[in-house]
């Protein structure tokens, strides 16, 4: 017979053991890891997590979890991405004093009490509870006014599920997302539009130094990651753009269209 509340086949679902810690991160000795990633291992039970000692950097996204009571040990902690768990409570993570940022999306969060365990965490400044690209969310993010609600409960953090709210550049955000929202398409066409150009000088983003610690190292890495789609990505509207404005144009008539 299955455990109550508990759905069919979980009692096969993974456990973290030492064994698969030391496989994942080729250290031998667990308090020496720093950075560790464990996405999609259908664990329901985090086991020996909580001897990781010097644990930075955690992601546990995509997995079967329902509780996170070894992450109470984790004094170091800093970065936790839980998303797409089974969560209906976050208590453990009080203990967590040095939590900076928690991706918590796609749990079963049910309201603003599940949160008040966090109110303590004063270096807590960048929470997600919706993430609508990835198509998850909490019950609690379904009142409209509930992003309120977590400022009121958590008034140190400064990002909300990607969104600054308060700090350098809040001010930026709420003006920006105003106008998106107040633009509308012009029914007549305007005048031709100037050529566009780049933010930043050429080399700008190829510059860097040398990371400190994981995380930074981590952080560096995906951005790298990100900034090489971004070029790909460039590169192929350009090739779009000149291949529409050749197919468009009349044939020997210099381009009068406007991309």
């Amino acid at each position: 017979m299955e455990p109550q509340g508990k759905k069919p086949g979980e009692a096969a679902g993974a456990r973290v053991t030492a064994q698969l810690l030391k496989e994942r991160t080729g250290e031998f000795a667990l308090d020496s890891i720093l950075l560790l990633k464990l996405p999609g291992l259908q664990l329901v039970d985090l086991g020996c997590l909580g001897k990781c000692l010097g644990l930075e950097w955690l992601d546990l996204s995509a997995n079967e979890l329902t509780h996170l009571g070894p992450l109470a040990a984790l004094r170091q902690l800093a970065v936790l991405n839980v998303s797409h768990n089974r969560l209906t409570g976050l208590e453990p993570l009080a203990a967590c004093e040095s939590l900076q940022s928690l991706n918590a999306a796609g749990n079963l969060l049910a309201g603003p009490g599940q949160l008040q365990c966090l109110s303590g965490l004063r270096g807590l400044e960048n929470l997600r509870l919706r993430d609508p690209l990835a198509r998850l969310s909490n019950p609690l993010c379904s009142s409209p006014s509930y992003q309120a609600v977590v400022r009121e409960l958590l008034p140190d953090l400064k990002v909300i599920d990607g969104e600054r709210v308060t700090g350098c550049g809040s001010d930026l955000y709420q003006l920006c997302r105003d106008l998106d929202s107040s633009l509308r398409p012009s029914p007549s066409p305007g005048p031709r539009a100037t050529d566009a150009q780049p933010w930043v000088e050429p080399g700008y983003w190829e510059s860097w130094p040398a990371p400190s610690n994981s995380i930074l190292e981590e952080a560096c890495r995906q951005f790298q990651a990100t900034l090489q789609e971004c070029w790909d990505l460039d590169r192929q509207a350009e090739d779009s753009l000149v291949q529409a404005e050749q197919a468009l144009s009349p044939a020997k008539a210099p381009s009068s269209f406007v991309f």
